[in-house]
């Protein structure tokens, strides 16, 4: 925690980092209780730190704020191509940023319908707005009670919660 107060001192004096918070749909936003990370009201949650804001059958999917933080600077998306199929839980791209590669994983099952190709030239638009400039997939879903399965922005709030306190 010291390391982290020094670092934003440190940005801070030296007027670098961005003092925006993340953009949010119009919805509030829950910050965690580590004081950085916000979830949104009205989008759902999986367990592997993807969100989907649902709008009829299609559904708009990125990474959660609070998955982007962990990960750090953001340097490249491997994105799928549009009339993919993907399946709940199965991985449909990487993210790579400074300090690892992971996994993006479908929080729904369906057909990819569009893929957000700014990501292609600019990846970091992850890390600046993971809820609306940084999406990466729309999915036109096959089984709207999914989205049922998946965490409401309390239930994600308290998953993180507990996932940090354990670590």
């Amino acid at each position: 925690m010291a390391l982290r107060v020094w670092a934003s001192q440190a940005a801070n004096t030296l007027r670098i980092g961005c003092k925006r918070p993340p953009l949010s749909f119009g919805f509030p936003t829950i910050p965690l209780s580590r004081g950085f990370a916000h979830v949104i009201e009205g989008l759902k949650y999986a367990e592997s730190h993807e969100w989907v804001k649902p709008e009829g059958e299609v559904g708009t999917v990125g990474i959660t704020h609070h998955a982007q933080d962990h990960l750090g600077e953001v340097v490249f998306v491997d994105l799928p191509e549009v009339g993919a199929a993907v399946s709940k839980g199965g991985s449909f791209g990487a993210v790579e940023s400074v300090k690892a590669t992971s996994d993006i994983n479908a929080p729904v099952s369906g057909e990819i319908v569009e893929v957000n190709s700014k990501l292609s030239e600019t990846p970091g638009l992850i890390n600046g707005s993971p809820y609306e400039e940084g999406w990466i997939i729309k999915v036109r879903m096959h089984d709207l009670l999914e989205m049922d399965k998946l965490m409401n922005a309390e239930q994600y709030t308290r998953f993180c919660e507990e996932e940090d306190a354990s670590h």
